[in-house]
């Protein structure tokens, strides 16, 4: 059972991980969820104040990915419709991979300049909100990204300090 806990733990990290940059999948509850897994086997012994730091900071940065956006979008000057667009250009950047990383940079803030120039801005104002948006986009992945290699790196670390009780046919 140890080892079927250990292994669902690890994919959940890595779909954490993803998380960072899905706007559809909260990526640092998924990655905690993995740890939470870690210490639910029989071979890593409880330490609840370490979770439920680890939750309380995945539970912040989570909240953070709703709030960093809007302050960036309001503090350039931007609507709804820019974080929209930011939204549907990261999809797009997902969906058809064109541009490589570089898609994932250059395609929100496109959406973001369309969804500021469908609300009736002029090309100035669009400009200027479409980088709010986009600057508090990438500074939420940016956070999310951060946290979830953090904990994939505790992950790790724990497993490997436990590896005999986890593994002890390899022993």
């Amino acid at each position: 059972m140890d080892i079927v806990l250990l292994t669902i733990g690890f994919i959940l990290m890595f779909i954490g991980i993803l998380g960072s940059f899905l706007p559809v999948l909260p990526g640092t509850p998924i990655s905690w969820v993995g740890l939470l897994l870690l210490y639910l086997t029989k071979a890593i012994p409880d330490d609840w104040i370490f979770l439920g730091i680890t939750l309380a900071v995945a539970l912040l940065v989570f909240a953070l990915d709703y709030i960093i956006p809007v302050w960036g979008t309001k503090k350039f000057g931007g609507s709804k419709w820019g974080m929209i667009g930011t939204t549907i250009g990261l999809l797009v950047a997902l969906i058809f991979p064109v541009l490589g990383f570089f898609g994932i940079i250059i395609w929100p803030f496109l959406g973001a300049l369309v969804g500021e120039l469908i609300n009736r801005a002029d090309q100035k104002t669009a400009l200027k909100a479409a980088f709010g948006s986009f600057l508090g986009f990438l500074t939420g992945a940016f956070l999310k990204f951060m946290v979830t290699i953090i904990y994939l790196g505790l992950f790790i670390y724990k497993a490997w300090e436990y590896r005999s009780a986890l593994f002890p046919f390899f022993s």
